[in-house]
């Protein structure tokens, strides 16, 4: 109540009947009490949806909308407080002034004078916040009294008109006064909004409570009642002396006993106070210029004199003001710590601590204080006043909004104790108050929102590394949820086919280069998903895993998910994550794996395993995509060591140490992708129709700004006496595709015989995983591949010669064309499930990606991902 009142009821209220008249001024507290009346309701349902700590409308707002709105409004909110100091202060130096004019006692002029009167209050209040929260409360209770007080002795006196006062405007309750002060008399620049906006602060006081509710022994209970009651009551006062001050006291008034008027002349008077026998036209001029001294418009202690014994409403100015400068004080210090300690603005941490038991914002009491002192020397109470409108209404919207916001993301975790509210009308609030900001002045709401834009804006981009279980978050998981099902009930079309890829990378920063790849062509594009196979159970290290390397991913601004799963082996997890990952429609359709660069060197059964998952991805109507890179992809041995560099593995990891040649090598070329690709080629081999995944890719690739330097070469299959004809046949292709090219070679010597010595080599390679069926007993020979499936008959190379000779004569068209290439992606060679064993089909794939750069092999299920139509 204290701050509600504050400097506006006795030395604006009666100004503001002047300019607005009854009507209209009962509007005006009407209009400011709706706003506020919605706002408190807002309030009090936030208020009451958990334990409201210190920070008041920071908190409240940051703990519903998240840290983005919650920052910026923070920062608004305590300077508005800090500002709304130097309005009051400045309110009282005012009515200290016009006292020592009174008695002419002018220190040098009445500016300069309300400067010095304010600095020295100012400092004086410092020293009462600092003493602690004891004495602020203790020095409320007695101005509370006080300003009761003055209420009550302005209404007694309203009915005891003085002849002495005559002269100064003041006659009594009078119907004929009362229906001269009914309409507007708008002067000078003012207008309705402009009178609005000065009244305004007058209902800011509001959040009083709130903005101190970690010193409130039961805030859930004492924020509603006494925000709500204190709206009420103090409505129903503005209202009261917007009417009695409009009934008793006229406009203009020269303060002179002498302006009476004799009978002659009072048929030409028509002002209300010429019934009474006098004639204030003397102060006005027919151009409209008023030079009277008293009355509504021109005095703003007209209520001293009204009331019953002046000293009082003198007393009662004092405690309205010194009351919510006070509180003020302490709200914006308190505001600000609880901001800083939040850590969202770096830089800020030294005002988030605290003295004394009671922990005493110290800093922010200097930081107000030197906020409160530069507005104090503008010295013009009506020039503050509309510049903290602006603000306390941008909280008051955010207010409304996060809880219009939090009953539509329909959280389990909003269920305020308060249930006289609803969202409806807290969002009608909030507009409301966005509406009355622009009505105001267009140009301060205007920047009022490019502030709190742009600070919203830099918190999002910081990513402050809190969770306050916003509504924010609530509603985005409603909306996720929502769409994910309706995406779920539309059938797919090819148009809108995007590859969704499973990326097996075990831990998300083991294979990088992997990751980084597969980012390029899928970010912001299609699903990734990290996928991890566990083969030691431990459920909560599992959890706690899936949180670190999601927050990883996240850092390093990477879109995908890390989802591990438990499982005997690494084929079970796989068949795990290709029939469970994922959700409705956003689920994947593509497989990417490394290739697995010793498979020479280990337990031939893990190569088993491994092409096994390959042919799953088949059987699950996935496509698979294989990267290969020379130096490996697998970094983690390093990680274990302790040698990877922070950047790639988090904080929490050891200084980079020296590496040997193997090893430097690998970790440069696990950041290859994750560079800008100057100007080079992808060279794309579409050797077969899967559909277009190996067309689609380069383009989706290409496309990135890291890859955008790079231009599509396409190399296909034919006769040597079709070259031309195939090349027109795959640009018309391609242009019906919509797919941008460099250049199109067309291979007529394809199906030539491989080199000798490249033969040789092959046969070299697979000697070790030859069965050798021919120089052992039958029995022996099937015990041995029914043992080891991945041993390679002599029948199975002899029926599929023909296509080991095209990987041996593929891998030299590789080398002679694109040795130069950037990134080149192939069509993956295909086997028949258990027609070609592991070691041949390893060995295939081994044979045709040997000693090149980066490839990518790509193999479609078989469904259209391209297509002609729009």
């Amino acid at each position: 109540m204290l701050n509600i009142w504050g400097v506006m009821l006795f030395i604006r209220m009666s100004w503001i009947v002047g300019q607005a008249g009854i009507v209209l001024s009962c509007v005006i507290v009407l209009m400011a009490t709706v706003v506020t009346t919605i706002t408190g309701l807002s309030t009090s349902a936030i208020a009451t949806n958990g334990f409201v700590r210190g920070g008041g409308a920071y908190y409240l707002i940051s703990r519903s909308l998240g840290p983005e709105f919650g920052g910026s409004i923070g920062l608004i909110f305590a300077f508005a407080n800090a500002v709304a100091v130097a309005m009051y202060v400045v309110g009282f130096a005012e009515t200290v002034v016009e006292l020592l004019v009174s008695v002419d006692c002018i220190m040098t002029d009445e500016i300069n004078d309300i400067r010095i009167v304010g600095t020295i209050t100012v400092i004086l209040l410092l020293g009462i916040s600092v003493a602690g929260m004891e004495w602020e409360a203790k020095a409320q209770i007695f101005l509370l009294v006080v300003l009761i007080t003055a209420i009550f002795n302005y209404f007694i006196g309203s009915f005891i008109p003085l002849q002495s006062k005559e002269s100064q405007g003041f006659f009594g309750y009078d119907s004929g006064i009362m229906m001269e002060n009914m309409g507007p008399d708008f002067r000078g620049t003012e207008s309705f909004f402009s009178v609005f906006a000065i009244f305004f602060p007058a209902a800011t006081g509001i959040l009083a409570g709130a903005n101190i509710s970690g010193d409130l022994s039961d805030p859930q209970l004492a924020i509603p009642r006494g925000t709500l009651l204190a709206i009420l009551i103090t409505g129903i006062v503005y209202l009261g002396v917007a009417i009695s001050t409009g009934s008793c006291i006229v406009r203009d008034a020269t303060g002179n006993d002498n302006d009476t008027h004799s009978a002659q002349i009072m048929a030409n008077c028509t002002d209300a106070a010429c019934k009474f026998g006098y004639d204030f036209s003397s102060c006005k001029s027919d151009k409209g210029l008023y030079n009277c001294r008293y009355g509504l418009q021109n005095d703003f202690q007209v209520m001293s004199i009204v009331s019953g014994f002046g000293p009082i409403i003198t007393a009662g100015i004092f405690s309205a003001t010194l009351s919510s400068a006070l509180a003020s004080l302490v709200s914006a210090p308190k505001v600000f710590q609880a901001l800083c300690k939040d850590n969202i603005y770096p830089g800020l941490e030294m005002f988030a601590k605290g003295y004394g038991k009671n922990n005493e914002p110290l800093r922010g009491y200097i930081l107000t204080f030197c906020i409160a002192l530069a507005f104090i020397l503008i010295a013009q109470l009506n020039v503050i006043a509309p510049i903290i409108s602006n603000f306390f209404l941008a909280s008051y919207a955010l207010i409304n909004f996060s809880v219009f916001h939090a009953s539509l993301a329909n959280s389990p975790g909003w269920r305020p104790s308060f249930k006289y509210y609803n969202m409806w009308v807290s969002l009608a609030g909030a507009v409301l108050c966005c509406v009355v900001m622009f009505v105001i002045n267009w140009w301060a709401a205007l920047m009022t929102n490019v502030i709190v834009m742009g600070l919203y804006i830099y918190v999002s981009y910081k990513k402050p590394d809190v969770n306050w279980g916003s509504s924010t978050q609530a509603l985005t998981y409603h909306q996720a949820l929502t769409h994910s099902l309706h995406l779920s009930s539309v059938e797919d079309h090819i148009k809108n086919f995007r590859p969704q890829c499973l990326v097996m990378t075990g831990y998300p920063n083991s294979r990088p280069a992997l990751l980084h790849l597969v980012h390029a062509f899928t970010k912001n594009v299609g699903l990734m998903i990290c996928g991890h196979v566990r083969t030691v159970s431990n459920q909560r290290q599992l959890s706690n895993d899936q949180t670190r390397y999601q927050r990883w991913l996240m850092k390093n601004e990477t879109k995908a998910f890390y989802t591990p799963v438990f499982a005997e082996d690494i084929r079970e997890g796989t068949q795990y994550l290709l029939q469970a990952a994922g959700l409705g429609r956003l689920r994947p359709n593509t497989l990417v794996i490394g290739f697995k660069n010793d498979w020479k060197d280990g337990d031939m059964m893990n190569v088993e395993t491994y092409i096994q998952m390959i042919h799953d991805a088949f059987d699950y109507q996935y496509g698979a995509v294989v990267l290969r890179l020379k130096e490996g992809l697998d970094v983690s041995h390093i990680s274990e060591q302790g040698c990877l560099t922070k950047q790639f593995l988090g904080p929490t990891e050891k200084s980079p140490q020296m590496l040997n040649v193997a090893d430097q090598r690998l970790l440069d070329a696990s950041q290859l992708f994750k560079r800008k690709q100057g100007k080079g080629t992808v060279d794309v081999w579409w050797l077969f129709d899967d559909g277009g995944l190996t067309l689609l890719i380069p383009y989706l690739l290409t496309n990135k700004k890291k890859w955008n330097d790079c231009k599509i070469r396409v190399f296909i299959g034919g006769k040597i006496n079709r070259i031309d004809h195939d090349r027109r046949a795959m640009a018309t292709l391609l242009s019906k595709f919509r797919i941008d090219f460099s250049d199109i070679n067309v291979l007529g010597d394809i199906n030539t015989k491989p080199k000798k010595e490249n033969v040789t080599a092959f046969e070299e390679m697979i000697e070790p995983y030859r069965l050798k069926e021919d120089d052992m007993e039958q029995d022996t020979a099937e015990a041995l591949k029914a043992s080891e499936p991945w041993r390679i008959t002599d029948n199975e190379l002899e029926l599929y010669r023909a296509k080991t000779n095209r990987q041996i004569r593929l891998n030299e068209l590789l080398k002679e064309h694109s040795s130069t290439a950037n990134l080149i992606v192939m069509s993956m060679p295909l086997a028949r499930k258990g027609a070609v064993s592991s070691a041949l089909y390893m060995s295939w794939l081994e044979t045709l990606s040997k000693d090149l750069p980066p490839l990518l092999l790509v193999r479609g299920n078989h469904q259209s991902v391209l297509t002609f139509y729009s």
